[in-house]
């Protein structure tokens, strides 16, 4: 049962006259008369929670509080909690501060306090310490000094524990300073056995050593971090007991000889000697058992004159037996549990009985002392546990705690903007649960650590939540190998921390500038487009793509080639935006617009939404996932075919891929929502072509194989690619099984007369066939060559909506559809809902000010049919001209494009043969070469990549076959590539990539892994551009572009029904010393601030080098620490794994390995060097 007692009687009471008691004594060293003195002030010689957890306690009394800090702790909490406060160590570690015990009585002799209380840790254990306090005409709040020294002595508590007949494990009879005695004993008494530090607790300087060739290592590392912790390296060492019960009796003891016990904590879920969780009572204890080892504790301590607070501790076999461990001679940091099912407050009776009350004046008779319900702690620790629980510290950017009934915090430095420094404890808040039952209780604890929000450092809150889940914890089946039995309570759901990563890359771009390279000078505009609406709740009308979902490309294919109007194929959402604003139209601003297009444009033919350069650049450039994109456009466009550019053997890359790449990526495409394959060559180059046909075939896609257009069909003058070129080329893609027969005229080349010619030739070839004309508006005649090809038999033509149309982008949808209206072949769109569909667009382009193509571009340029730039490379090569310093010579430029391509043998200029000729024409440019001194001088050149490899046959091999003498001249003796470059690849290994990945990023998906292989560097950037900023594509453009302006209040829609309210406050005008800017948010009302590295001001400080995560040579450090051993040197060659460095942090010593094979290239640290975490510590080559 609980024990009330009025607080007022207690504050009679120590203003009460002394008193003096008489009792008889045993043998025990009891003192024989108790003097009653009531203490006034008491001084915590710790720090953190304990320290917080005494003050309030004193609060409670009346008793006045002081407290003792380190230099490094001036902003801790504690020292704020207390009454008074002192610095002490000055000039000292962060450690050594407290355990400076000269002056912690200093203090306490200037400041008149009355007692120490020592907490945990530090001092806690230490009989001089307790000596000290009693020399100096104080009170310690705990043991005599002779029992803490004995209790702390593990050979001492042994003896004790024999002589009163309380069961013991086999082990050393005294303290073993040496390898050589632990080894010794090793070899006497067999393995495994455990190594605990002599003079200190808490799991430090533990170690089980199940093999021989271990012992020396681990009795090396063991005694280093006891010394550190304790002051003092000496081991003890026993037999190790397999699958134990780690059970703790609580006891009380007064001056007077009276002993109670509070009854039993189980604290058997731990790692490595950790305590991760305590639950009070043990669960599943027979009673019989309790009974007999709370009765072993309250005899042992009564046999050794035991007063205070203090533990026995205990293992528990399978079989009932129990073995005494050692004494805790201190308040334990799982007393709170105790104390949630006694209604006993420990710190008020350590208190209480150093003033000189007994047990029964206190009301603790063992008959009074009942448990109620079941209690857990857990602690709440600053450690990663999805990296080895490496400490982890930092800026708490973020606490909000989890509260509520049943709920108890213990807390010291949790707060927003607390500094977690690597000096100390990894310990940030202790979170208690009480209820009737076990299982109540964790759904108490479950439901708290739930509601925690901890930005700013990791914490081990995702691994307690599955081991409160896990159903052996809720039926309390636990032994101390629970955690190393369960690997499952290591897959931790990740949490998103989206709101603050998203603070971060705001702060990232106010404070170094935009996060992708802007094109021009010119600002987004300050606009929020108009939406058209649609009627939300009703799903849009039946389009093409039931009839392909229902029944398959080949009915698809009839159902289109049946139809008497022209249907249209919008490129809006890709080819239009490439064209016209450099590709960078991100999929915030295509997903508004997709519902209405989905409502009002169904009998499309298809979108074209995805492929070709789209791909890496939404990863590159936007910082978004190509496949997302896809995902969601599907979502909210059901009824209209999607289409994409696929470049055969390349896939959406630059290069040739393996097969498997391809087939793996068609079948990816296919299953996230992706309909129609435009498959091409850039030199129509029919094995790579059919190569591309094949994986969309069988991935279930439409096959729509496309013949790249140049040169011109209606001059009899150009022979190269004549009408017989393009007519045997149908035939072969036809043959192959095409589904769908596409022009891909990629530079507006192909002009109306010409039109009509190829249309007709081909149509009366293969009059099943639906054939599909793709072209550029470069010259200005695109909507009448798309006329043309409508007349002459094509079934679709590509248009752009009219705001996003002509010059480079493709023939403009309003002109088609009021072209055609009331003729056969009308396309059925209501030129109104094109009108509203433009008005969007026309406004959403004014966002993408810095890509405007119009910039450099003011209109199109018949002089296309000259230089046959295609469309989309028009401006980019524009844009990279002005980059160049080349804006003034972009005449030149488009001459030279047409020298190139007659250079290389006047070849098909897709992507990526276009781009050969745009390199070689800017290099000639920027070189003055003319074609002929090109020629000339091809042997001492030094060419651009892309043009040696288009020579060494790495995309294909041109019609007509490479120029000569160029070739020769450019590779001399380079390899030659004859025949499908592709097959001659390896298989790509995916599950070897992915594991790849996965050790350098968390959360990879196939579709990650699918872009890996295409793009590996830029999808690795990619990747950990994700996790340091989270889901950006979420931010309006301006914002995602720019930043907000100082002031600026703007919303961000996360998911459905999550929204954040975001204001960007201000930014320092101070640097850190680390070089780091302050901005400040307000978010959802909250004051929110970020520290972002000024990568310009910070030229003029010196930083240590941080590692680059994508650059596997360079190590980090991987937790803020103190370098305390370099095991290598420049030079060194090392093997992957080998130990390079010893880190110390939070009393805990990290051993960094070698990530992979190589040499020692750079050292970047010293010994005894502080280091902050990602800090570089060597580069490995």
């Amino acid at each position: 049962m609980f024990i009330p007692r009025a607080q007022s009687a207690f504050k009679a009471l120590r203003s009460a006259q002394p008193r003096v008691r008489l009792y008889f004594v045993s043998k025990n060293a009891y003192s024989s008369q108790v003097e009653y003195k009531p203490i006034r002030s008491v001084l915590v010689a710790n720090r953190g929670e304990i320290a917080i957890r005494v003050f309030r306690a004193c609060t409670e009394l009346g008793i006045k509080s002081v407290a003792v800090y380190s230099e490094q702790d001036k902003m801790h909490m504690h020292r704020q909690k207390a009454d008074e406060s002192y610095l002490v160590g000055k000039g000292l570690p962060p450690v050594e501060a407290y355990l400076n015990i000269p002056e912690i009585i200093r203090v306490c002799k200037e400041n008149d306090v009355d007692a120490v209380h020592p907490g945990y840790g530090f001092l806690s254990e230490r009989s001089d310490f307790a000596q000290a306090v009693i020399d100096a005409g104080l009170r310690f709040i705990g043991p005599t000094p002779k029992v803490v020294q004995n209790m702390g002595d593990k050979v001492a508590a042994r003896v004790a524990a024999i002589e009163a007949g309380v069961p013991i494990v086999p082990g050393t009879d005294g303290p073993v300073t040496t390898k050589d005695e632990a080894l010794e004993f090793c070899k006497k008494h067999g393995l495994p056995v455990i190594f605990k530090a002599a003079y200190g607790g808490g799991g430090r300087g533990m170690r089980v050593v199940r093999k021989m060739e271990e012992v020396e290592e681990n009795f090396q590392r063991a005694s280093s971090e006891a010394k550190a912790a304790f002051g003092n390296g000496a081991m003890f060492i026993e037999k190790f007991i397999e699958r134990p019960r780690h059970i703790e009796v609580q006891l009380l003891g007064d001056k007077a000889g009276n002993v109670v016990h509070l009854y039993e904590r189980d604290c058997s879920v731990q790692r490595r000697h950790q305590k991760v969780v305590e639950i009070a009572p043990a669960p599943r204890l027979p009673l019989e058992l309790r009974d007999k080892m709370t009765e072993a504790a309250v005899r042992l301590a009564k046999h050794v004159g035991y007063e205070n607070a203090g533990t026995v501790e205990f293992l528990c076999d399978e079989s009932g037996n129990f073995y005494f461990i050692e004494v805790n001679a201190r308040l334990q940091v799982e007393h709170t549990v105790t104390e949630e099912i006694t209604g006993i407050d420990l710190v008020q009776s350590q208190i209480r009985i150093a003033e000189g009350m007994t047990l029964p004046e206190l009301g603790y008779t063992q008959e009074n002392i009942q448990p109620r319900g079941y209690a857990i702690q857990c602690r709440v620790t600053t450690e990663d546990p999805a990296n080895d629980f490496q400490p982890n510290t930092g800026r708490l950017e973020v606490f909000r705690s989890g509260e509520g009934m049943g709920i108890r915090l213990d807390s010291a430095s949790a707060y927003a903007g607390a500094i977690i420094s690597p000096y100390y404890d990894s310990l940030l808040v202790k979170v208690i649960s009480h209820a009737g039952d076990l299982q109540s209780s964790a759904a108490k604890m479950n439901r708290a650590l739930r509601e925690f929000r901890i930005r700013g450092v990791k914490t081990n809150i995702p691994f307690l939540l599955n081991v409160l889940e896990n159903q052996k914890f809720l039926h309390g089946v636990l032994d101390t190998y629970f955690i190393d039995e369960h690997p499952q309570l290591f897959k931790f759901r990740p949490t998103q921390n989206r709101a603050q990563k998203l603070l971060n890359y705001l702060g990232e771009v106010l404070v170094n500038g935009p996060q992708t390279p802007l094109a021009t000078t010119l600002k987004p505009a300050e606009v929020s487009p108009h939406v058209p609406a649609v009627p939300l709740v009703t799903e849009p009308p039946c389009g093409l793509r039931d009839i392909l979902v229902r029944q398959g490309p080949e009915a698809f294919a009839k159902e289109v080639r049946s139809r008497k109007n022209l249907m249209l194929m919008d490129t809006t959402f890709r080819d239009a935006h490439q064209s016209l604003l450099a590709t960078r139209v991100r999929s915030h601003d295509l997903l508004k617009i997709s519902p209405y297009v989905a409502h009002k444009f169904h009998n499309l033919y298809a979108l074209e939404n995805w492929g070709g350069a789209t791909f890496d650049v939404a990863l590159r450039f936007l910082h978004e996932c190509p496949w997302e994109r896809l995902e969601e456009m599907r979502k909210r466009i059901p009824n209209i075919p999607f289409q994409m550019l696929l470049r055969g053997a390349n896939a959406v890359g630059y290069t040739s891929y393996p097969d498997n790449v391809v087939h793996k990526f068609c079948e990816l495409a296919v299953q996230t929502g992706m309909d129609i394959f435009r498959v091409f060559d850039s030199l129509n180059y029919l094995p790579n072509l059919i190569l591309g046909m094949e994986a969309a075939g069988k991935a279930g896609g439409v096959v729509e194989a496309a013949i790249s257009y140049t040169g011109d069909v209606s001059d009899p003058k150009r022979t190269k690619y004549d009408l017989k070129y393009y007519t045997n080329l149908a035939d072969e893609l036809v043959k192959a099984g095409t589904h769908v027969l596409c022009i891909k005229d990629m530079a507006g080349l192909l002009k109306p007369e010409a039109a009509r010619l190829l249309i007709t030739a081909i149509r009366d070839k293969h009059p099943d066939i639906p054939i599909h004309i793709h072209t550029h508006d470069t010259s200005g005649a695109g909507v009448a060559s798309m006329l043309a090809c409508a007349q002459a038999g094509a079934d679709v033509v590509d248009v752009a909506v009219d705001s996003m149309s002509g010059m480079t982008s493709q023939p403009s949808m309003g002109a088609v559809v009021a072209s055609l209206q009331g003729t056969t072949l009308d396309t059925g769109v209501d030129l109104r809902d094109v009108s509203e569909y433009s008005a969007y667009w026309e406004q959403t382009r004014t966002l993408y000010a810095p890509f405007e193509c119009t910039t450099t571009m003011r209109s199109g340029n018949a002089d296309v049919y000259l230089n046959e730039i295609p469309g989309g490379q028009y401006t980019n090569l524009q844009f990279q001209a002005f980059s160049l310093g080349l804006g003034d010579f972009f005449e030149d430029v488009k001459k030279a494009y047409r020298e190139a391509n007659l250079l290389l043998g006047d070849i098909i200029k897709v992507t990526p043969s276009s781009k050969v000729v745009g390199d070689l024409a800017q290099f000639m440019v920027q070189n003055n070469l003319t074609a002929d001194q090109v020629l000339e001088r091809a042997e001492e050149l030094s060419f651009p990549k892309s043009v040696v490899e288009y020579l060494q046959g790495l995309i294909g091999i041109p019609h007509g076959g490479f120029p000569e003498p160029l070739r020769s001249r450019v590779l001399k003796d380079m390899p030659r590539i004859e025949g499908r470059p592709g097959a001659e690849l390896e298989p790509l290994d995916f599950d070897k990539l992915k594991q790849d990945l996965k050790e350098s990023h968390a959360n990879i998906s196939d579709r990650d892994v699918m872009s890996a292989a295409l793009y590996p560097q830029v999808t690795n950037e990619y990747l950990f551009f994700r996790e340091k900023f989270g889901p950006v594509d979420k931010l309006d453009t301006r914002i995602f572009l720019t930043g907000p302006k100082v002031g600026e209040e703007f919303e961000v829609t996360l998911e459905r029904g999550k929204t954040l309210s975001l204001k960007a406050m201000a930014m320092a005008a101070d640097l850190k010393p680390n070089g780091d800017r302050e901005v400040f948010f307000e978010m959802n009302g909250q004051l929110r601030t970020v520290h972002i590295l000024d990568k310009e001001a910070v030229k003029e400080i010196h930083v240590h080098p941080k590692a680059n995560k994508a650059v596997k040579s360079e190590v980090g450090a991987p937790m803020p620490g103190t370098v305390i051993d370099i095991r290598v040197a420049v030079g060194d060659k090392v093997e992957k794994g080998q130990p390079l460095v010893v880190l110390s942090a939070m009393k805990m010593e990290m051993v960094v390995q070698a990530p992979q094979a190589g040499v020692v290239k750079k050292l970047e640290i010293a010994n005894g060097m502080k280091l902050e975490g990602d800090d570089l510590l060597m580069i490995v080559e």
